[in-house]
């Protein structure tokens, strides 16, 4: 039976090769950035997408078994304005991703934004979540676990309706994390990553769109922790 899932704020699609890679579905995407767009559209030719999250809910959102998303972090990075999440600002728009997973009720969520949620912010989501009656777990899983040569230090949020899913499963609890037994190389890019000191701004959309991308390695190892938790649930 397919699993399917649903992707906010996309980008261009780390969290959904990583869930695709774990054996999950993509549904429907919703990315605001025509970059980014146009990237989920070279890779995912035949799914769904929407631009703006705050005119997508159950009115035009197929119903899917998992919501996943990286909501905007400009206002709780430590890089950033530091507001935290509130209402008028990017960071704010965890509401809209809040409001959805009421619309849509689905057996899993899959939040995933940076480590400074942790003192910016968490207080918010998780009680919004418990609010509309899921329990949640949490992980910051650093990329370097995965092979990566630099941390990226991420915080991962899964959630699913109280007393319905995991019960004894956890997904983080106990997990053993794929620590890397040799010093890690330099992942290849192909093309080649260029700066701006190479004098090619036409690569200054790319960057950002890595520069928020969600590293897919750690997305499939999430995958793969759910999946688990479903094949034993069946």
């Amino acid at each position: 039976m397919t699993f399917s899932f649903g992707s906010l704020f996309a980008g261009i699609g780390g969290l959904d090769l990583g869930l695709e890679r774990a054996g999950m579905e993509c549904a429907w995407q919703v990315e605001i950035d025509d970059y980014c767009r146009k990237v989920l559209a070279k890779h995912w030719p035949h799914v769904a997408r929407y631009e703006d999250v705050r005119e997508c809910g159950k009115h035009n959102l197929e119903p899917v078994d998992l919501v996943c998303g990286g909501f905007p972090c400009q206002d709780i990075s430590h890089a950033g304005k530091r507001a935290g999440i509130k209402e008028g600002n990017r960071s704010g728009l965890w509401s809209e991703f809040f409001r959805i997973i009421c619309d849509l009720r689905p057996r899993f969520v899959l939040v995933e934004n940076v480590a400074a949620l942790l003192v910016r912010g968490m207080d918010v989501v998780l009680g919004d979540l418990a609010a509309c009656g899921y329990d949640a777990e949490w992980q910051c899983l650093p990329a370097a676990y995965f092979g990566a040569p630099h941390p990226r230090d991420r915080i991962f949020i899964v959630a699913h309706p109280n007393g319905q899913r995991c019960q004894g499963h956890e997904i983080f609890t106990n997990a053993k994390l794929p620590m890397p037994e040799k010093p890690c190389r330099a992942w290849a890019t192909q093309p080649p990553v260029l700066r701006m000191a190479d004098g090619l701004s036409i690569d200054v959309d790319r960057l950002r769109a890595l520069g928020n991308a969600v590293v897919p390695q750690v997305a499939e190892w999430i995958g793969r922790r759910i999946m688990e938790v479903e094949a034993d649930d069946d």
